[in-house]
């Protein structure tokens, strides 16, 4: 429903570009300003928005208020590490000052472009997940305004119920507006990285299975454009905070250094016919995988080279054009590893334009009702809004679900009400404690809406 609020109103939509709506949009830069829009929120309710880097209708609400953190509040304990930070600091402003300092963030997405209220909403997990758990983890308080415009701290000592409500809960149960978290320490702004090529899925997971203990870092990335016994063929690299010793030259004598760029950017007019096509995502594909090396150890990288090296391009969403794309990404449990390769064989058989896909292995689950990792798989694939494109996606779901497994609330833009009951076990937990904090629903969105939750 793509109801057209009255007052000043903003056309928004997630970083895949797929459902763009109307809302009505209030930049607020603390809790006093979440309460004000509270207090005279409508029938639509409201929902927070960082920067708009979820990728389908999390941080929307058609028709009604969205709120826009802007604080930019940082505050470090240079001793023990824990910082205090408004919830509308992304990540890439958090790291200009820590890592300079000697310290980094304890997870990162894909992307630095990322608040920390959006980070403990979606309960975000990086490349280490398998060695460090997710953002929730280390969480140490927030302070979150609720729909009454009470502003509490909750912590996983106090109101442990809320606190795991909200890390993982998407925005439904009230607006982080600041939070402490423990951050870890670094020598250096710089990555010791190692690679390695595979030609095909086996030999890439089963090198995921022997390495990844042995490294704080871990992700492949795996071609969906070729077949047989090539399929999922792909790069895995294993990365390591660098030390001042792993260093020469310019590095060496600022080893601290960090000052990342975007060197290029998207032009509005691709935005609108999109660049990216069967014929070049296959030539992207075989040109990345000959490019990798079959074996590397000891590389030094920068730390957005490494773990955000996306952010080099503005606007990079806008090279699938005008409908979009979708960034499906599922979890299925390790006896379910098969799943990965059915999924792989499912999307080359559909022939996608497909070039960004992403193979992780996470740790144990954290705590978070609705927390998305467990023990397993995880495949991330980009895939353009093309006709026939939703049946595929379904056909996936079930792929998924019969494997135990589920989707991410934070990328998904298509999914059903009954997978996601299906495949989160603690909902009706999550929905005890919404109804407490949030009895008349005035924190809404339209994932929420959508998915029934």
């Amino acid at each position: 429903m793509n109801v057209v609020p009255s007052g000043g109103v903003e056309r928004l939509s997630g970083w895949g570009r797929t459902s763009p709506v109307w809302c009505s949009v209030s930049d607020v830069a603390g809790a006093e300003g979440v309460r004000s829009v509270v207090s005279a929120v409508g029938a639509r309710g409201v929902v927070a928005r960082g920067v708009g880097r979820s990728y389908g209708d999390a941080a929307q609400n058609s028709g009604g208020d969205v709120v826009r953190l802007t604080g930019d509040g940082i505050a470090l304990d240079p001793e023990s590490g824990v910082v205090r930070v408004d919830a509308g600091v992304t990540l890439d402003a958090l790291l200009r000052v820590v890592v300079p300092k000697g310290w980094f963030v304890p997870v990162t997405p894909g992307t630095r472009f990322v608040t920390v209220g959006g980070a403990i909403a979606a309960d975000v997990h990086g490349k280490n997940h398998h060695r460090d758990g997710s953002f929730g983890g280390s969480v140490r308080s927030m302070d979150v305004v609720l729909a009454s415009g009470e502003q509490v701290t909750v912590s996983p000592s106090s109101d442990a119920d809320l606190f795991w409500a909200t890390v993982g809960g998407m925005g439904l149960t009230g607006v982080i507006v600041a939070a402490s978290v423990q951050l870890i320490p670094v020598t250096s702004s710089r990555m010791l990285v190692s690679t390695r090529r595979f030609d095909g899925l086996d030999a890439l997971m089963a090198s995921m299975v022997e390495r990844d203990a042995a490294f704080r870092y871990s992700v492949a990335w795996v071609d969906a454009t070729v077949s047989g016994r090539r399929l999922g063929r792909g790069v895995v690299t294993w990365g390591e905070h660098a030390s001042p010793t792993d260093l020469s030259g310019r590095a060496a004598s600022d080893p601290l250094g960090y000052a990342p760029s975007q060197r290029i950017g998207v032009p509005g007019v691709v935005g609108s016919v999109g660049v990216v096509r069967r014929w070049n995502a296959a030539a992207f594909s075989e040109a990345w995988f000959r490019n990798a090396p079959v074996r590397r150890d000891g590389e030094v990288q920068s730390i957005p080279a490494f773990f955000h090296p996306l952010d080099g391009v503005a606007n990079w969403n806008r090279v699938y054009g005008r409908r979009g794309f979708v960034q499906y990404q599922f979890v299925v449990p390790d006896e379910s590893a098969d799943t990965v390769r059915a999924v792989l064989e499912r999307v080359v058989a559909s022939r996608p334009a497909d070039f960004l896909n992403v193979l992780k292995r996470f740790g144990p689950a954290g705590e978070g009702m609705l927390s998305f990792p467990m023990p397993g798989w995880t495949l991330t694939l980009d895939l353009p809004v093309v006709d026939g494109l939703n049946p595929l996606l379904h056909e996936l779901d079930d792929l998924v679900l019969g494997a135990g497994g589920r989707v991410y609330l934070a990328k998904d833009a298509q999914t059903t009400p009954s997978m996601i009951a299906a495949s989160y076990p603690r909902l009706n937990e999550w929905r005890t404690v919404r109804d407490r904090v949030d009895p008349n629903r005035v924190f809404h969105s339209d994932l929420a809406r959508r998915l029934e939750l």
